[in-house]
């Protein structure tokens, strides 16, 4: 095992991954439940989806783990199974058997675009100071979404507040982030994962954690006919350009939509943790340039990623993606494979303990977000925020990745004001010519998505 995965070229050993692995799974396996919910209202069955949530997280992440022997977890991205529900389906008026169908297509041109080497230029043009800029955005992207899932943050007002802490949920949550912060300055090995599972503990007498009731296993494999391969029926790919002009350009551009973000939010994923946490270093980056096939852990991951999200779309689920919460598990020591074999395996067995696993609350699992986040947030520092090309670039990555709620919003202001900087300096020869046709993309999606 330690051979197969490298373990001590990498710094690391088999207690480390394992940990790692189970602090990644927690911090994202409140998807299990979540992703069910979301693309039910679509009008799909839930126990279909919650049996092709983990059939695709388990793929996902056992290929990223064998194949590209990095410690990432994939599962069906939260925001673009929003859009796929409230947006393609109830707002396009597509059916979630065409809405399938174009995530299949977007799984097949990512695979492309994969193999062709034009993610591997993508992540090349990006210059240095914003690859900083992306990752210190995530680590604020990450701590929102720990926050907001506590409900510390109330959205439901006409402005975002802080939320009265009269809830034992909320009361729950600041233990675990006070207790998240005791361990970690002091030490503690695991403390993520410790303060989760003591954090967990206490909030059953708190009535905070408590199993959910959910569909059999019987039954969601019962469900499952009716998603598994739907696709490629006639009530899929057979009637998704049939709409007429107009039916076939709303499709291009909702498949568009789909590969753009799920690229970028794979991109900006691994840049923000791999370099930092040294899973993909300068070398591995620079071997891309010479490597043909998949030669570089940088290569395979890519790969794995695009690959996760034609198989989900066969099982009956939305776009399968890296899931920024590996972050989690790379900050307690994650460096390998093994981290996500040991989150695959989480994910098989929580198909037949659904509710126990499902009971873990977002008071939980909050604190560990928020105490990632603030680690990744120390990506600023290698801002020049006193030199307005940089700052002002910077500050955007990080603003709309979390008030905008997506990766790849963030990363798309990043680009245009970047792109706005460099050309008012008369600085055009700097950019690169991916880097111009990726932010005219971004421009585009945004217009298109505007104006269909």
């Amino acid at each position: 095992m330690g051979k197969f995965f490298k373990l001590r070229e990498n710094k690391t050993k088999v207690s480390t991954e394992i940990v790692a692995g189970l602090t990644t799974f927690f911090a994202m396996a409140y998807i299990i439940a979540v992703n069910p919910g979301i693309l039910a209202d679509a009008g799909m069955e839930w126990g279909a989806v919650f049996l092709a949530t983990i059939i695709s997280s388990v793929a996902g992440t056992l290929v990223m783990g064998l194949f590209a022997n990095v410690p990432y977890a994939q599962a069906p991205g939260m925001g673009l199974n929003a859009f796929f529900a409230y947006t393609v389906c109830l707002g396009f008026g597509y059916t979630w058997r065409q809405a399938l169908s174009m995530v299949f297509i977007c799984g097949a041109i990512n695979i492309i675009i994969t193999v062709t080497r034009l993610r591997k230029h993508i992540i090349k043009a990006i210059p240095k100071p914003l690859q900083h800029a992306i990752s210190g955005g995530i680590g604020v992207f990450i701590a929102y979404i720990g926050l907001l899932n506590a409900g510390l943050i109330d959205i439901s007002g006409a402005v975002p507040a802080m939320a009265d802490l009269n809830t034992p949920a909320l009361w729950l949550f600041l233990i675990g982030l006070f207790l998240s912060v005791v361990l970690l300055t002091m030490k503690v090995k695991g403390a993520i994962l410790i303060s989760m599972v003591v954090t967990a503990v206490a909030g059953i007498p708190m009535g905070v954690t408590r199993t959910q009731d959910a569909v059999s296993f019987t039954d969601a494999c019962r469900s499952l006919s009716t998603t598994f391969g739907v696709i490629f029926t006639r009530d899929g790919l057979g009637s998704l350009f049939t709409g007429g002009a107009s039916g076939v350009l709303t499709a291009v551009v909702t498949i568009f939509s789909f590969s753009i973000t799920d690229t970028f939010d794979t991109i900006g994923t691994f840049i923000g943790t791999g370099r930092r946490s040294g899973i993909f270093s300068e070398k591995d980056e620079k071997a891309m340039d010479q490597s043909v096939g998949f030669k570089t852990k940088m290569d395979r991951a890519l790969f794995a990623d695009a690959v996760a999200t034609s198989v989900g779309a066969i099982f009956g689920t939305s776009n399968t993606t890296t899931y920024v919460e590996s972050a989690a598990g790379i900050s307690v020591g994650g460096r390998t494979g093994l981290t996500s074999v040991v989150v695959a395996v989480c994910f098989i067995i929580s198909a037949f303990l659904a509710n126990f696993v499902s009971a873990i609350p977002y008071a939980a699992t909050g604190p560990a977000l928020v105490i990632v986040g603030i680690m990744m947030a120390s990506s600023f520092t290698d801002v020049k925020w006193t030199d307005l090309d940089e700052a002002i670039p910077a500050f955007f990555a990080g603003a709309f990745m979390a008030l905008a709620y997506s990766i790849t919003y963030g990363i798309a202001a990043a680009f245009i004001f970047y792109c706005i900087v460099k050309l008012c300096k008369k600085k055009s020869k700097e950019l690169h010519p991916i880097f111009v046709v990726s932010t005219l993309l971004f421009i585009l999606n945004f217009v298109l998505q505007a104006i269909v």
